[in-house]
């Protein structure tokens, strides 16, 4: 049996956008036995993917775990795959391709491997665009758009009575610009509140500060902190009236999922490159998130999303 090996250690936004490039592999090899190498955060997301018999978790060894490296090369080496798709496309990912050896077929960007994505633009292009690209040049000229329907969990213990709207008010803690303020989403929880919706937010621990401010200021407001994983975000989504978030992964996941999705955007981040996508997504973009109003992001959320009261 043909194996196929492909990498994809993260992050969540461009994981979840790699399952229309993963279709396409599965269509392209329908009856070959597939691989993903990823990083443990991801691994029962793609164990649950169809198109996906086998999920390797990658430890991402540092340069001073040689032990670690040369288990690595073994485990690679004797996968015996006939062809790697590297929809990782990073120096570490392309550095396994020394690490495999000689005689197997390589999509990616490492220096002389055999189907290299070799658009000069590549850095410019959105990252949906940039992997059907990198595929298209090693032989492979369709690629759907990512398809998560297969992700669901029973959310019934989660969700309150509709209609709710998901706010997601959290982001990494190394990039604040990329942050909407807390206050913000107080004021957008309060008119959700006022017009008989629900605001629920969604965030782990880490982002309990933001959460517990926009409870704070919306009695009303149903926080989930720490208790959604990837399948209950995309069984959320599915029944919510619409979401606001940052650019954040929860936001990709949420957008992709059908989920009516208004993500704001500072100048931390562009969406021409990572800009969530699905059905029916806005995206707000100003220089300096605090300058974002309240109103405007009422407005589009009202536009794209199902609230009572207003025609999407």
């Amino acid at each position: 049996m043909t194996r196929i090996l492909v990498i994809k250690l993260g992050a969540l936004g461009d994981v979840v956008q790699a399952f229309g490039p993963i279709n396409a592999i599965r269509r392209h090899h329908p009856d070959a036995e597939i691989t993903v190498l990823t990083t443990k955060p991801y691994a029962l997301m793609f164990e649950a993917c169809p198109d996906i018999d086998a999920v390797w978790v990658d430890s991402r060894p540092k340069w001073t775990q040689p032990g670690a490296w040369l288990a690595l090369r073994r485990r690679l080496r004797q996968g015996g795959f006939a062809r790697v798709y590297d929809l990782q496309t990073s120096d570490r990912s392309s550095g396994y391709f020394r690490l495999i050896g000689g005689g197997v077929e390589w999509s990616g960007i490492a220096p002389g491997c055999s189907h290299p994505h070799a658009n000069p633009n590549r850095d410019a292009m959105h990252t949906i665009e940039r992997q059907a690209d990198q595929l298209h040049m090693a032989g492979i000229s369709e690629v759907p758009f990512p398809d998560v329907s297969w992700l669901d969990a029973d959310v019934s213990a989660l969700a309150p009575a509709p209609p709710f709207v998901l706010l997601v008010p959290g982001g990494a803690a190394h990039r604040p610009a990329k942050r909407w303020p807390a206050d913000a989403y107080g004021e957008l929880a309060r008119r959700l509140v006022a017009t008989g919706v629900t605001p629920v937010v969604l965030g782990t621990a880490a982002e309990s500060d933001a959460i517990e401010a926009v409870v704070a200021a919306a009695p009303g407001t149903l926080a989930l902190t720490g208790r959604t994983g990837f399948a209950e975000l995309a069984a959320l989504g599915r029944k919510a009236a619409g979401a606001v978030g940052n650019d954040t992964g929860p936001m990709h996941l949420l957008a992709i999922a059908g989920c009516p999705s208004v993500v704001v955007y500072g100048s931390d981040s562009d969406p021409a490159l990572c800009a969530q996508r699905g059905p029916a997504v806005g995206i707000l973009r100003v220089a300096d998130l605090n300058a974002l109003s309240v109103d405007e992001v009422w407005r589009k959320l009202a536009e794209i999303g199902d609230l009572p009261g207003h025609e999407s």
